[in-house]
């Protein structure tokens, strides 16, 4: 077996071992590789949903795929709790510096033939910002499907971080959150016999 060249793939697969809501007790422990895809299944939908129903001209599936890679840096960082995050200014402008450098650590693991395209997925581009705030938006509503499932599997330690994640994503404002909110999200406070 010959020498490997790129390691990039082979970082992105150990994106299952780094674990999420690391200071809170978790009834079931949540991995970056799977809150990735569910945030990409969100972000879908809402650009579908934004297409589809108020007039909007976003891809759905790139920004699927932005889902996919928005915390793919976090290979190298770790998750950082979010009260660590935002406790300060001074922590927030380091961690996003750790975060920059990170994300060049990981695109300087592929052939430089493949960087231009994965910087796309790995860095904000100023002209996707649209796609960018529904990946977010995804995001926040993946940790607030979080805290629902811990909540109805009886863990209070959830209870505080629901209440302020869905003020967050009351704050987007954005009318395909809305009616992704309004439509899908209350079937996750259900069991399995009452989804049928």
């Amino acid at each position: 077996m010959s020498k490997p060249k790129f390691h990039f793939f082979a970082y992105l697969s150990r994106m299952k071992y780094i674990t999420r809501w690391g200071l809170m007790r978790n009834t079931q422990p949540e991995n970056i590789q799977e809150h990735s895809l569910q945030v990409a299944i969100i972000a879908h939908a809402l650009a579908v949903i934004k297409n589809r129903f108020f007039s909007g001209n976003v891809n759905a599936d790139r920004i699927a795929v932005l889902g996919l890679f928005h915390d793919s840096n976090e290979i190298i960082t770790g998750d950082m709790p979010t009260p660590i995050k935002y406790f300060n200014p001074e922590i927030n402008r380091a961690y996003k510096d750790i975060e920059e450098v990170s994300k060049k650590k990981l695109l300087s693991m592929l052939p430089r033939e493949l960087e231009e395209e994965y910087s796309g997925l790995l860095f904000q581009e100023q002209s996707d910002y649209e796609s960018y705030k529904i990946v977010k938006a995804a995001d926040r509503i993946a940790a607030y499907i979080k805290c629902l499932e811990e909540v109805k599997a009886g863990n209070m330690e959830f209870k505080k971080a629901s209440e302020s994640i869905h003020k967050s994503i009351v704050e987007i404002n954005a009318p395909e959150v809305e009616y992704f909110m309004k439509n899908f999200i209350p079937s996750f406070s259900l069991t399995l016999d009452e989804l049928e």
